[in-house]
């Protein structure tokens, strides 16, 4: 799979010409892995995403009449490098606004260089918690998101599996990085909030290839629903080892597994059967499956639909505090999104998106459940998420 990927930004990064850039041109930098990990599918679908919004605002003319240019930094899925594209980007590309990046573990290694200098960002995939509230007792924060919080996507899967589950038999099987075990912590308190007690919660490593001895563990327990918490290659071994022991009970998981390497690894047939937490797909409405179209223009193999829609509304909503604020100062642009009015985006149309108070575009009441089908990842609708109501999201 990285060689996949990493061939796969050659190519992607060997199509980005140079841009003739004047004194005047307003520029907003990207910056995500595209090479390095399998996050790179979702670094280089939030990349084509970015230039799409990027296309559109030039097109409608600007922003204060001005040109609007993007400029792409690979960080590598590393931090040492992720630092060093973000000091780039602002230091000397001197850019009004950063969109990315796609690794939650990047983005809190250099939060604290935006913050200083004052240049608003909008994280559009990365979705751990603290990267929006690590400053929110500044007098100015200056990190925003479009994308799905962990814990909010929690939020949905739990109120999906209590009203699946015959006998409120629910378990958790999450891998054993900081990652996973943060999805225990929250997906253990918001069943919580449900009075649900799961009756397993099992572990993997994230090597790991054979989970029956877990599994075994959570089927004797009783559970008809599982929650996994983890990336695309665990989850995939999970289901596989789930056929293994003829055990195959609702299972519900998180959207990191919109990646490729999941069908790949799970067989398309059985990739089917796991239900994933969305903010988005391809088939939800006009304006998704026209962006969806775009984008496989310059990348075909596209699974990670919801990072190139949420970075594209990531720039739009930059763009939009811009022109509000009249200004591309920092500090300006960060009071003008804390008070934003409406914007269209292609996910929704938003309405004072930020606050104060929170720097968080999207919540769980935007979120949906997709699953694979056919090759590709579509909404998922049933009798029991149409009986989901907004007090049964609990968080």
């Amino acid at each position: 799979m990285k060689k996949a990927v990493c061939q796969l930004a050659v190519c992607v990064l060997s199509a980005w010409g140079a841009t003739a850039v004047h004194a005047q041109d307003i520029k907003i930098g990207y910056t995500a892995d595209q090479s390095a990990s399998g996050v790179a599918e979702l670094g280089i679908a939030g990349r084509w995403g970015f230039e799409a919004a990027i296309e559109d605002i030039n097109k409608a003319g600007g922003i204060m009449g001005r040109k609007v240019v993007g400029v792409v930094r690979d960080d590598q899925g590393t931090p040492p490098k992720a630092i060093q594209t973000v000091q780039e980007l602002i230091d000397s590309e001197k850019v009004s606004g950063i969109v990315g990046p796609a690794n939650s573990g990047n983005a809190l290694a250099w939060l604290h260089i935006p913050q200083q200098k004052k240049v608003p960002v909008v994280v559009p995939i990365g979705t751990a918690t603290e990267i929006t509230t690590r400053y929110a007792k500044e007098s100015q924060n200056y990190l925003y998101r479009i994308s799905m919080v962990d814990r909010e996507q929690v939020s949905l899967l739990g109120a999906y599996a209590v009203k699946a589950s015959k006998d409120k038999k629910i378990a958790i099987l999450a891998d054993s990085t900081g990652y996973g075990q943060g999805g225990i912590k929250d997906a253990t308190e918001i069943l919580a909030l449900h009075g649900v007690k799961p009756v397993a919660v099992e572990k993997y490593g994230p090597k790991d290839t054979d989970m029956t001895s877990q599994l075994n563990k959570i089927k004797a327990a009783g559970a008809d629903t599982v929650i996994i918490y983890g990336i695309a290659d665990g989850a995939a071994q999970v289901l596989r080892s789930m056929e293994k022991i003829n055990y195959l009970p609702i299972t519900l998981g998180t959207w990191g597994n919109l990646s490729s390497l999941f069908p790949k690894m799970a067989g398309a047939k059985l990739s089917e059967h796991l239900i994933m937490a969305a903010s988005t797909t391809e088939d939800t409405s006009a304006k998704t499956k026209a962006l969806g179209q775009r984008v496989r223009v310059n990348f075909p193999t596209l699974t990670t639909f919801p990072c190139a829609a949420q970075a594209y509304d990531s720039v739009m909503l930059l763009a939009a505090a811009m022109k509000q604020a009249n200004s591309t100062d920092g500090e300006k642009v960060a009071a003008a999104l804390d008070n934003l009015g409406k914007t269209e985006g292609v996910i929704k149309t938003y309405d004072k998106p930020f606050s104060k108070a929170s720097h968080e575009g999207l919540g769980v009441s935007d979120f949906y459940l997709a699953r694979w089908k056919d090759g590709g990842v579509v909404r998922f609708e049933d009798d029991i998420y149409k009986s989901i109501k907004p007090a049964d999201l609990k968080k």
